[in-house]
């Protein structure tokens, strides 16, 4: 099994959730840390994004701490959608002319490995460590 890591910065306009942590978090820039693994048995090299580590903001009430969130990288990308959509506006109604693009972009969105809408992920971890 391969596996290759990329880092990135997100940013959140709004403040956020992920599903599996209670906590709501600081809009911001965060760094992130995606796990890939490669896809076997295909001609061509391919990757499925398995899981993400994203690096939080340290609280109030303990400033001097990092602390990590390890989640699926779907809970990410759904995170992510819900903070483009929030500060786009509001979402397309049905029957406003949106329904066709609206299923061409979820269907590109399960092909690279999104989850369907009603699937949960298997949860979130968190950790942490002082400086």
């Amino acid at each position: 099994m391969t596996i290759r890591t990329t880092e990135k910065t997100v940013t959140f306009e709004r403040p956020f959730v992920l599903a599996g942590f209670d906590e709501v978090l600081p809009a911001g820039d965060y760094s992130v840390e995606i796990d890939e693994e490669l896809l076997q048995g295909l001609s061509f090299p391919a990757f499925h994004r398995v899981r993400a580590v994203i690096a939080l903001h340290p609280t109030d009430t303990a400033p001097g701490r990092t602390r990590t969130l390890t989640i699926a990288a779907n809970v990410l990308d759904a995170a992510l959608a819900r903070d483009r959509a929030t500060v786009a506006g509001p979402s397309p109604q049905p029957g406003n002319g949106t329904g066709k693009a609206d299923r061409r972009a979820i269907e590109r969105g399960e092909n690279e490995g999104m989850a369907l809408h009603g699937r949960r992920s298997a949860g979130a971890a968190v950790s942490g460590s002082e400086q």
